[in-house]
């Protein structure tokens, strides 16, 4: 049983290694409470999809202990934690129909024809499915199977569903429409959710938490928005949305800022983050959209000279792509508003931003 402190998911210094040498997983302590939406989020080989196949069971820890609801679950089969799984490639028995697909898990369970019934029937209406009850899945669409998907992972009522890139072979105007629906779902039913995903615009739009995952580390566990605009290391800031990097070379650290040169030899002032003491190397990480083009230097805030590269026209902005300290790739996002729409290629202008906007980090070659 649960206690109030317990968490109803936890990794504890688990690791995995398939050759008995290379860890695919390092050290990994991960808690989530009950009714979280949790996605594990990282490059391909990064680690995500083996800790979920670990927690579902079809793979084994090396070395550590997974719990759920408090007890450990690395000796336990699949077929008896008790977890809901969608696969990318929705796994449906193809000789079935949609009703059967869905009646299948429940039957298994030994569940009276009439609950079984009344379970199908609810789970198809929360996909909005009920109408294709009759059909099999090559009748389907790709949305429509993953939808079927979706509703016999919930069909029994399981407290934890696992998604392993369930939204991957649809195309982007539906995998955006299902991000919403599973969020919402989720949000209705109250079930823990983990999530696995190498699009990090879906994590940020339907997570609670985001683990971004490197090379078997958590390199950053947090809300979207804290990942978002508070990234701790070079790594999440470069992978969780879009970011201009500048490197240099800390001259000074005092309350909390550091005065950078850069290796074009500007002097800019940054939020000290995750850098070292005077003399080492760091790399600037400044968003798109905190960057303001002018012709003249704006008061109070930090500012460099940049050259107009290309002007991409997008509706609500301007994507603008500049020269900046030497980066020939820095973009800055300027709004669609009168004032700024005669930028020109060629032109020169300075690039501004506030300091706490700037965040000081660990240096990596660009």
């Amino acid at each position: 049983m649960l206690d109030g402190s317990d968490p109803f998911v936890r990794f504890k210094n688990v690791q995995k290694s398939y050759d008995g040498e290379t860890l695919v997983v390092k050290n990994l302590n991960l808690e989530i409470e009950a009714g979280e939406f949790v996605t594990m989020l990282g490059p391909s080989g990064s680690g995500k999809t083996t800790c979920l196949m670990m927690l579902a069971g079809f793979e084994t820890a090396t070395h550590g202990e997974i719990e759920l609801g408090g007890k450990p679950i690395n000796n336990i089969p699949p077929h008896k934690r008790g977890i809901g799984m969608v696969f990318q490639n929705y796994a449906l028995f193809p000789h079935m129909t949609v009703a059967e697909n869905l009646t299948f898990p429940l039957k298994v369970r030994n569940m009276s024809a009439g609950d079984i019934q009344d379970k199908v029937n609810r789970a198809l209406d929360m996909v909005q499915m009920r109408a294709f009850a009759d059909r099999k899945p090559a009748q389907l669409s790709g949305g429509q199977q993953q939808r079927i998907a979706l509703a016999r992972a919930l069909v029994f009522e399981p407290e934890l569903v696992l998604m392993d890139e369930p939204l991957g072979a649809l195309d982007k105007q539906l995998r955006e429409h299902m991000q919403y629906e599973i969020k919402h779902i989720h949000e209705n039913l109250g079930v823990t959710v983990v999530y696995v995903t190498h699009d990090q615009s879906e994590a940020l739009t339907m997570s609670n938490r985001i683990a971004v995952f490197d090379d078997g580390v958590i390199q950053q566990l947090d809300a979207p928005v804290a990942l978002y605009e508070k990234p701790e290391n070079s790594f999440v800031a470069q992978f969780i949305g879009e970011n201009n990097t500048l490197s240099g070379k800390v001259d000074s650290l005092t309350k909390g800022v550091a005065a950078v040169t850069l290796d074009s030899g500007d002097k800019v002032k940054a939020l000290a983050v995750n850098t070292d003491a005077k003399g080492s190397r760091t790399s600037l990480s400044i968003r798109p959209e905190r960057c303001i083009v002018s012709q003249k230097k704006t008061a109070g805030l930090s500012a460099l000279k940049g050259r107009i590269e290309e002007l991409i026209y997008l509706g609500d902005h301007i994507r603008c792509r500049m020269t900046v300290a030497g980066n020939n790739e820095f973009i800055v996002k300027v709004p669609n508003t009168a004032d700024q729409l005669g930028l020109e290629i060629g032109a020169e202008s300075y690039v501004s931003w506030q300091t706490d906007d700037c965040r000081a980090l660990d240096f990596k070659e660009s």
